[in-house]
């Protein structure tokens, strides 16, 4: 894959205002966060339904109960899966996460089966991947968000949640990021025929360089901004070196996985939120993949 100067000049300039972005939604608070996964996963699920819709003509005969109603589905559970901290005018949001799922979960099939046209069966199995691939992984985020967040009685007065998802996100964009760079230098052998751009040198340079530092500066960064106020576990390298493997090797595996749909629908880019970055499943795609891995990781061991 040969350098191209002017396309890395295209990529950094709107990787700077999308790392801004980002950032300022991970680290100013945990509504911040909120609104920023908001954001994410309704982006996701428009450009996953187009894309299925192009893979799948019967896809586009969905009511518009069905359509909308299963994002919103999603988006419950993704409330569901907060905490106490995320409290509006006396409503706990994760409640009503839970009503939406109930109500959902029971109204869209019986309306998928009076009112669904021929392709009900398929088209109800793309949405149930859509709810496991989209919503499961940012509800699992809102839950990795939430340890570390520290309650008196029912006020939060400490809050170290945003350390977690900026370094398990901080591990992705150094692989990705990574894996570009020396796959435009030295790449020569093709990873994978659903990706051709990718190649075997970028991979595993990207993926050994992400392990490297995130598993060296994490324990550092903890240290530096907890002071003694963070589980204790969290701050052994080796948990830290793992959890950048499972970002590297999983976030791959979910980029080829997007790769895959957008073959399938015959499309350079899943959108175009930014110039020569794509759509927001093109900026998501590998932490989607990821998230749920990390987030058992993390139940199992820590």
């Amino acid at each position: 894959m040969a350098f191209n100067l002017q396309v890395f000049k295209t990529r950094a300039l709107t990787a700077i205002i999308f790392a801004a972005v980002m950032l300022a939604g991970l680290l100013i608070n945990h509504w911040t966060f909120f609104l920023l996964f908001t954001i994410i996963h309704f982006g996701c699920w428009f450009e996953y339904q187009k894309l299925i819709g192009k893979i799948d003509k019967g896809y586009l005969e969905i009511s518009p109960f069905h359509k909308y109603g299963v994002v919103v589905a999603g988006y419950g559970f993704m409330l569901w899966m907060l905490n106490n901290a995320y409290t509006l005018f006396g409503f706990k949001l994760h409640e009503i996460g839970w009503c939406l799922v109930l109500i959902f979960a029971i109204a869209l099939p019986i309306t998928e089966v009076l009112f669904g046209k021929k392709h009900g069966m398929k088209n109800t199995a793309h949405s149930v991947f859509g709810l496991v691939y989209i919503s499961l992984s940012w509800g699992l985020m809102m839950d990795i968000r939430n340890s570390e967040m520290g309650f008196k009685g029912t006020m939060l007065s400490l809050d170290l949640g945003w350390l977690i998802p900026v370094i398990i996100v901080a591990s992705i964009w150094i692989n990705d990021t990574m894996a570009y760079i020396v796959g435009s230098f030295i790449g020569k052998t093709p990873f994978s025929k659903i990706s051709p751009k990718k190649t075997w040198e970028g991979t595993i340079g990207g993926a050994i360089l992400a392990i490297t530092v995130v598993g060296l500066t994490a324990p550092i960064f903890i240290n530096h901004y907890t002071k003694g106020f963070f589980n204790p576990a969290f701050k052994t390298p080796v948990h830290w070196y793992v959890i950048a493997a499972i970002a590297a090797v999983i976030g791959t595996l979910g980029d080829l996985l997007e790769s895959k749909l957008k073959r399938m629908a015959n499309v350079k880019d899943s959108g175009s939120i930014m110039p020569g970055h794509g759509g927001f499943l093109d900026r998501f795609d590998s932490l989607l993949l990821a998230t749920p891995f990390i987030w058992l990781y993390l139940k199992l061991f820590l």
